[in-house]
């Protein structure tokens, strides 16, 4: 398979063999009028199998969806051809609006134009809870 380089844009690397498709989703790359890669199962020495996101535009990426669904991509922004940023992901101490609350009795789900808002409560577990029930996000 020969997928082009990019000119300028973005590269998400190192995305474990699976969640690529989340990734994707959750990012809204469907919506974009430039060309988008999605290469699912790339062999890797180092990971096996990994998937991997080009992106042909030079656009911002929410890191916090990024390191809430796997941590350990790599963000390489690409100028003329050339690498010119290596961003690492970290887990997030906060997502917003990127779960949804499921108790009933959460005020967020009454108070429908408030943010939901989760925060990180258990860094080895990767436990999310929310701001405001401490229910724990699933």
């Amino acid at each position: 398979m020969n997928i082009d380089s990019i000119k300028n844009g973005i590269v998400i690397d190192h995305i474990t063999a699976g969640k690529g498709t989340k990734i994707y989703k959750l990012l809204g790359l469907d919506n974009l009028e430039c060309p988008v890669a999605f290469i699912k199962n790339v062999p890797s020495r180092k990971m096996g199998k990994k998937d991997i996101i080009k992106i042909d535009a030079d656009i911002e990426i929410d890191t916090d969806i990024l390191g809430f669904i796997d941590p350990d991509v790599t963000v390489n922004v690409i100028k003329n051809d050339k690498i010119v940023e290596k961003k690492a992901i970290a887990l997030p101490e906060k997502l917003t609006n990127v779960l949804v609350c499921k108790n009933p009795r959460c005020i967020s789900a009454t108070e429908q134009e408030l943010p939901q808002i989760f925060t990180l409560a258990d860094k080895e577990k990767r436990v999310y809870r929310c701001l405001y029930c401490e229910t724990k996000a699933k």
